[in-house]
């Protein structure tokens, strides 16, 4: 890999929003539609988030959750279709890797199909963490005991 223009940056003040949607939109289905309000609440609640730029333009983009100690999860990596096959993917999952916030027991990830690509950097095939709560709006079909147990325990 040899871009001097090449920039790597973990500044959230420099994201630009429009940039981010539309290389999401460009470079992977799982994400295509977010809004720029949506892209700038999930940013605000990540750390790190990593851009990859060439010059103005970002062609990069990952972004992690952490509680600091024990588990960590990596979201949004994306590398523009120009630019992959250069090594740019695996450098940007290893700047996220080591980041402070990501030294932790365990760190988790989601792919469709780059499985491939993970096991080049360590990620092991995960079977025993394969539940998903997809709508969040369904909360209200808990049973009334369930709920008034939460609010009494402060969740």
């Amino acid at each position: 890999m040899n871009f001097p223009q090449i920039q790597f940056s973990d500044r959230h003040a420099e994201i630009d929003l429009h940039q981010l949607q539309e290389l999401l939109n460009i470079s992977a289905f799982w994400a295509k539609g977010r809004s720029i309000e949506d892209l700038a609440i999930a940013i605000a609640n990540s750390d790190p988030v990593i851009c990859i730029w060439d010059g103005e333009k970002l062609i990069g983009f990952a972004r992690a959750t952490s509680d600091g100690i024990y588990r960590a999860t990596i979201w949004d990596v994306v590398i523009h279709p120009e630019y992959r096959g250069n090594g740019l993917g695996i450098k940007l999952v290893e700047t996220v890797l080591s980041h402070p916030r990501m030294q932790v027991e365990r760190v988790y990830l989601m792919t469709t199909h780059q499985q491939e690509f993970y096991e080049k950097i360590g990620f092991q095939s995960n079977t025993t963490t394969t539940m998903v709560l997809h709508n969040q709006t369904n909360l209200g079909s808990l049973p009334t005991g369930e709920i008034q147990l939460q609010e009494s325990l402060g969740g």
